[in-house]
């Protein structure tokens, strides 16, 4: 059990194809040519071929990780029932999906692009050589990083924005309006909540009669790794799920596949419903290149699977549809073989990335231009405000500032979509975006189910289509039950097409501490660490209403110019907060600004002009150091007090132009000491040789209900009694 598998079944497809001996099977039947059925057989082998030469280039050091396609190269009789322009969001086994929709797009040199991936060479069209994946542009497939699941929501969300763009057109539309979405995975993925949470939400989408225009694709090989698929769970779960039709096909019978594919393609295409299409495959060698299939099946299981290998039923199946010769078929593979070593030979000469800087090129996608907007009309903000438009010449607390800029957005902007847990008919949790669905209507402002991964997903989706999705996660709590999403997903996509693909939005989160008497650390949620540790994403939080407005603005533009991801915190505490020193003072209610202005990235609040102590904070630490300004100064601490605004990145340079006249820095952080927006704060006054600086954060705990709701974090006594004492120790 010691030889190489691919070597084994390399020899048997030699061996067995010019002597007949062949697995039995089913007759060729259905509506695939002959001239096709011969197409999609070259997509196969060089499937196969590419897998071989992968191995070999591993083995060589001159290829970096092998997760081969052998055994699914039925995938390719999928991809030839589908049009080039339908987006394919792919499972890491479905090379030969890829190479069958590149014979449908004149001009793609497959093999060579490939082979460049395998090598990491940073001439590779997709991904730089930042990542072995699959992936094109011109043919529509997004890379997939890591496809146990993750990829599943937003193609729930790229099927849902072509239904959207026939109804609502936006500017970068990508996709074609009678185009379906396709997501492949396998049968253990099939079993991640990320796939049941997605296939969900794509039933309850259909069962609502709206347009969800998505084939899935569970290519069933028996096996997640080492553990075995329980026999027919898949059928038994998948084939009776409302809203979604079930079909299924032979996937080592090419002309069962064909035609299985073309009529659920049909079917999703003209019903605009989901479907799901179960396909038979089997997994040939083991799971990765370093996985040794012995160590956990039997050598008559292995041996089982390897007499079931797809190419020998498609060699047969040509035989007796009078495509191709027995002979024919060798010569095809054996020259394919032949040209795809000389082709690994000259790709692995190419050149590889080297520098840091040629690896963080991709990071931040490139601006794309825009249609130009002077903004909502006059008549049209009346007809959407209504009686608002009075209200707007009075102070307002930020909740309300907040809803009036969405508004404004919108208005601005037809290509944004609001979606979330009662973001629609109830306005959410604390009404910020009440009236938006009356004003837009359900296409743009979407009642979700709840599931934050769905929530997600359905925006990454429509952001893909040319959208500028405005999700709403209801607290920063459960956020953790999607970061994934964020992180594996949204962040990733444009680091690893080289800016091709991207997912600019605009994700707000109600958070942080500070609510009096709610739900304690779930509906309280003081740490940040998970969102600022995300290359490429742009962390907003606001503290106050006029500025909330204000950076929403940019946050907006940075989605819809510089396709950026983007996430604004809103703080909870202050969505209500009118006073700031004294009961009905209104010292924290602030008039709705011009929709023309806005707060650009970077750019740091700054009250006072004290050069004794900076006070550097940001949301509901910025309000608490305010509420202490009076007494500092009272005690001849000359102060001025900076709101961060952006926590990532941290605007360092500007920041420390404030700072500069201050002979003591104290740093005021609600999120926690450990992992807080603190830590490199600190680092950052040390390295710029800040003489006198200290912090005061939230203890390292989970925030409690009821009257100890603030005890484990910054208050204004507690803020005061630091300030003074770091003066007071450095006068």
């Amino acid at each position: 059990m010691a030889l190489d598998r691919a070597e084994i079944v390399h020899q048997n497809f030699l061996r067995k194809v010019p002597s007949g001996d062949l697995p039995t099977g089913r007759a060729p039947a259905g509506t695939l040519s002959k001239p096709d059925a011969v197409a999609i057989f070259r997509a196969q082998v060089l499937s196969r071929a590419l897998d071989i030469e992968s191995r070999a280039m591993q083995k060589a050091g001159q290829g970096f990780y092998t997760i081969g396609s052998s055994g699914h190269e039925g995938m390719a009789a999928v991809a030839a029932a589908l049009r080039p322009t339908d987006p394919a969001f792919l499972h890491y086994r479905d090379g030969a999906f890829q190479i069958a929709r590149s014979q449908q797009v004149p001009g793609t040199n497959v093999t060579w692009d490939m082979l460049l991936s395998f090598a990491c060479s940073s001439e590779d069209p997709i991904s730089g050589g930042r990542h072995k994946v699959l992936g094109s542009r011109p043919l529509m497939i997004p890379p997939q990083t890591s496809t146990i699941a993750s990829h599943l929501p937003k193609a729930v969300g790229a099927a849902y924005s072509i239904g959207l763009c026939r109804r609502q057109k936006p500017e970068h539309q990508l996709y074609e309006d009678d185009g379906i979405a396709i997501c492949s995975f396998g049968d253990a993925s099939a079993n991640h909540s990320t796939a049941q949470g997605a296939i969900n939400s794509a039933g309850w989408t259909s069962v609502q009669s709206v347009p969800m225009p998505l084939l899935f694709v569970c290519e069933d090989n028996g096996i997640g790794i080492s553990v075995k698929t329980p026999k027919g769970w898949i059928e038994a779960s998948m084939q009776h799920r409302p809203g979604i039709r079930y079909f299924q096909a032979d996937g080592l019978d090419i002309f069962e596949t064909f035609a299985v594919a073309e009529q659920a393609a049909h079917y999703v295409r003209t019903q605009r419903k989901p479907a799901f299409l179960h396909l038979r495959t089997v997994r040939l060698y083991g799971h990765a290149g370093a996985d040794v299939a012995a160590s956990y099946l039997s050598k008559e299981e292995i041996e089982a699977d390897e007499a079931n290998d797809p190419l020998l039923h498609s060699v047969r199946l040509l035989q007796q549809s009078e495509s191709l010769t027995l002979d024919q078929a060798r010569t095809i593979y054996v020259e394919t073989c032949e040209r795809v070593s000389l082709v690994a030979a000259e790709v692995v000469r190419r050149p590889r990335l080297k520098t840091a800087k040629d690896v963080m090129q991709t990071i931040i996608p490139s601006k794309r231009p825009c249609r130009a907007t002077n903004g909502p009309s006059e008549a049209a903000r009346n007809a959407a405000f209504g009686s608002d438009v009075r209200a707007m010449q009075d102070p307002q607390p930020m909740a309300k500032l907040i809803n009036w800029a969405i508004t404004d957005l919108m208005l601005a902007h037809g290509e944004i979509t609001v979606m979330g847990e009662d973001v629609g008919r109830k306005g959410g949790v604390y009404g910020v975006t009440q009236k938006l669905q009356t004003r837009f209507g359900a296409d743009r402002v979407v009642d979700t189910l709840l599931d934050e991964q769905s929530i997600l997903g359905l925006a990454i989706g429509l952001s893909g289509n040319g959208f500028i999705p405005m999700p709403e996660i209801q607290f920063l709590a459960y956020l953790h039950n999607a970061e994934d999403q964020l992180r594996g997903e949204a962040a990733t996509l444009p680091f690893f097409s080289k800016g091709q693909f991207t997912n600019p939005m605009v994700l707000r989160i109600a958070g942080l501490g500070y609510q009096k008497g709610f739900g304690g650390h779930f509906h309280n949620e003081n740490s940040l660490a998970v969102l600022r540790d995300i290359p490429g994403l742009i962390l907003a939080v606001p503290s106050s209403g006029a500025d909330a407005a204000m950076m929403l603005r940019e946050c907006t533009r940075l989605a819809r110019e510089e396709q950026r991801l983007v996430v604004f915190v809103e703080p909870i505490a202050l969505y209500p907060m009118r006073d700031l020193s004294e009961p009905g003072d209104g010292g924290w209610m602030q008039v709705y600004p011009a929709p023309d202005r806005r707060i650009s990235l970077g750019e740091v609040g700054q009250h006072g002009q004290g050069t004794d102590l900076a006070i550097v904070s940001f949301g509901n630490g910025h309000y608490l150091s305010r509420q202490v300004e009076a007494g500092l100064q009272e005690a001849g601490v000359a102060t001025r007090i900076i709101d961060l605004r952006w926590l990532s990145p941290l605007p360092t340079s500007v920041l420390l132009e404030a700072i500069a006249p201050c002979k003591n820095v104290l740093i005021v952080d609600e999120t926690r000491c450990s992992g807080g927006v603190a830590e490199g704060l600190m680092a950052l006054m040390k390295e710029a040789g800040i003489r006198s600086f200290a912090r005061h954060t939230a203890k390292d705990s989970f925030i409690a209900t009821g009257p100890a709701y603030g005890a484990t974090m910054p208050s204004s006594d507690s803020i005061f009694e630091a300030a003074t004492a770091l003066v007071g120790g450095n006068a």
